[in-house]
C-alpha cells in the first residue's frame, strides 16, 4: 500500500501548479493533503476510484486536511474531540479492521513563538488522543508536524534554536511520542541521511537545498514488520513543501 502526504499550501493554488499530474502519476492508495484551505463546495478535484474525506477549518482559507483513499475505512472521525483544537480542520482519523491511520496538520507556533503555549497544549491533547486509539489497535500517521526533530533535520540548526519549527519544547514533545512506542519511519530507515521537505521561498532556499524536514510518517512499533520504504519526492514542485511517501504492507 502506497500512502502519500503533502502540505500543498492551498489546494486550489497547487492544482494550478501540477497537483493533478503528480496525483495521477503516483497512483497512491491513500493520498493525504495538509493545509488544503478549501471547502467542499470549492473542491473541484474529485478523481474516480477514490473516497474523499475533507475537514475544512471554520475560518475560510485557513489550515484544513483532505484525504483521497481507494481503501474505504470502516469509520472516519474528524478532530480529536477537543473543541478549541477542532475548529481548524487538523486531524482526520481513518479506522480500518487492523489499524488506525491519521493525517495531521500540526499548528505552527508563528513568528516570535506567539502560539507556542497553544502548541504545547495541542501536543499534550494529541498525545492523549493517540494513546486512547492505541488501546484498541495499532496507529500510524502522517503529515506536516511543524517540527524538525534533530539537528540533522534542519540545514542551519544553531541559527534556528528559537525558530518556530525547531524549539526544544516542540522537539521534546515529539521525542515523548517516539519514547512511547512510535517510530519516525524515515529516520528509522535512514539514520544518517540528510533530507528536507520544506524550503523557504526566500534567498533561493530550495535551489540551494537550505531546508527543513517538517513532514513525517510515524508508526507504532507494532507495525514496523510491515514497513517497506519511505520516499521523499523533493523534485516535485507546487508548494513550499514536497510530497513524501510510505510503502507499507497492510
Amino acid at each position: 500500500m502506497l500512502i502519500i502526504s503533502w502540505n500543498v499550501a492551498g489546494m486550489r493554488a497547487c492544482l494550478r501548479k501540477g497537483f493533478a499530474d503528480f496525483f495521477e502519476k503516483i497512483n497512491a492508495d491513500i493520498f493525504c493533503v495538509q493545509e488544503s484551505k478549501i471547502t467542499d463546495a470549492e473542491l473541484d478535484f474529485r478523481p474516480e476510484g477514490y473516497e474523499i474525506y475533507l475537514y475544512p477549518a471554520k475560518k475560510k482559507g485557513y489550515a484544513g486536511t483532505l484525504v483521497y483513499s481507494k481503501k474505504k475505512p470502516i469509520n472516519v472521525t474528524y478532530g480529536m474531540g477537543v473543541e478549541e483544537h477542532d475548529l481548524e480542520g487538523r486531524i482526520i482519523t481513518m479506522e480500518y479492521p487492523d489499524f488506525y491511520f491519521l493525517t495531521l496538520y500540526v499548528p505552527n507556533s508563528k513568528r516570535e513563538l506567539l502560539r507556542l503555549d497553544y502548541r504545547m497544549k495541542w501536543e499534550d491533547d494529541f498525545f492523549n488522543y493517540l494513546k486512547k486509539l492505541e488501546e484498541k489497535k495499532p496507529v500510524f500517521y502522517c503529515g506536516d508536524l511543524n517540527v524538525c526533530h534533530q539537528e540533522i533535520d534542519i540545514a542551519n540548526p544553531k541559527a534556528n534554536v528559537r525558530s518556530a519549527g525547531f524549539t526544544i519544547e516542540k522537539r521534546e514533545k515529539f521525542s515523548k511520542i517516539l519514547d512511547n512506542g512510535y517510530v519516525d519511519a524515515y529516520r528509522y530507515l535512514n539514520p544518517d541521511k540528510v533530507m528536507y521537505t520544506w524550503w523557504s521561498y526566500f534567498a533561493r532556499s530550495r535551489e540551494r537545498n537550505v531546508g527543513w524536514r517538517l513532514d513525517y510518517f510515524v508508526l507504532s512499533e507494532k507495525l514496523l514488520p510491515h514497513l517497506k520504504e519511505v520516499y521523499t519526492y523533493n523534485e516535485v514542485m507546487g508548494s513550499d513543501h514536497c510530497p513524501i511517501g510510505l510503502d507499507i504492507d497492510l
